[in-house]
């Protein structure tokens, strides 16, 4: 019922292919193997599988290869690493598997061999975070400007419209955060009152990621709010502020609902995430990279995984992603 129901979604948004997808041609030996109806080889590439929320992303993976019958790889650069991630979709393209699905380490060094890859006749398609510099058939993702739009509204909403903050992020030169951090600056430039004291780049190891935190805080004693870009940095802010009396003073916004951040909400120690479902992004991937190996169709340009608002109100109804 569910691939059903996400294959008639797709096919409404068809008018929405754009022109590269619409040029691009599967290469002769996948087209082949489509024909004889062997089990294809998607491979699915994450940016660094060691972050948390890569697990419901992998599990998404899982369920789609085991739900579409095909063989699905969840794989990536452990900590991160954009020569790391080209070199090993240079070897996927090698093997010639039948589909690749590839969330940027880094937008300018991942286009040229998504292109590549492209131009060999393997589909690819970008997931969780886009590469618009590509010719990617299509993004399997939230809206990451809106989403920061999202944050910056429901920050405002907590603290009233003035004040100082500051922003965290794992990866300042990443696509997707500044994708976020251009969102909230959009929405929080419509108060004229609040200021942004730092955007902080804490880096993915969690005691630099705890350390930049603590001091930022501290070099900022009169902060009235805090937004986290991404799903690491915002738990280790939570853990701060309880460890130093501050839990429920700041309000603090971020995003996904890891464990840790679902517990720290449930406590007042965090004010809210923007959800953005990891675990679709790393199915529908696989759905699409799948729909055009056996189906032949071409994606639409952007399958939009949501946006949603989780806080104290609403979190029990919520399974930790």
């Amino acid at each position: 019922m569910l691939r059903a129901t996400l294959f008639a979604g797709l096919a409404t948004l068809a008018l929405l292919v754009p022109a590269a997808a619409a040029d691009f041609t599967l290469s002769p030996a996948i087209k082949a193997r489509a024909a004889a109806k062997e089990q294809p080889t998607f491979v699915v590439s994450y940016h660094d599988p060691a972050l948390s929320v890569a697990v419901p992303m992998r599990n998404g993976v899982e369920a789609a290869g085991k739900e579409l019958n095909v063989n699905a790889l969840f794989t990536g650069p452990v900590g991160g690493g954009a020569e790391k991630q080209v070199a090993e979709l240079e070897n996927w393209i090698t093997k010639g598997v039948d589909g690749l699905a590839v969330s940027s380490s880094s937008t300018d060094a991942l286009a040229p061999v998504i292109n590549k890859a492209l131009a060999a006749g393997i589909p690819v398609v970008t997931f969780n975070t886009d590469n618009p510099a590509s010719q990617r058939l299509t993004f399997v993702g939230q809206d990451l400007v809106y989403s920061g739009v999202v944050m910056g509204d429901t920050l405002v909403k907590e603290m009233g419209e003035k004040g100082k903050i500051l922003i965290f992020t794992v990866d300042a030169a990443a696509q997707w955060s500044k994708d976020r951090e251009n969102g909230a600056r959009q929405a929080l430039a419509k108060h004229p009152g609040i200021t942004i004291a730092s955007l902080v780049n804490t880096t993915n190891e969690p005691q630099q990621v705890y350390a930049a935190i603590e001091n930022a805080v501290l070099a900022n004693p009169d902060i009235t709010g805090i937004i986290s870009l991404d799903c690491c940095s915002f738990p280790a802010i939570g853990q701060y502020l309880e460890r130093n009396g501050m839990a429920g003073k700041i309000p603090v916004v971020g995003s996904d609902l890891l464990p840790q951040t679902r517990e720290l909400i449930v406590s007042g120690a965090l004010t809210s995430t923007i959800t953005q479902n990891p675990q679709r992004q790393g199915h529908d991937a696989v759905l699409v990279l799948n729909q055009i190996y056996a189906e032949g169709k071409m994606p639409p340009s952007h399958t939009d995984t949501g946006v949603e608002v989780i806080d104290k109100s609403n979190v029990e109804k919520h399974q930790a992603e």
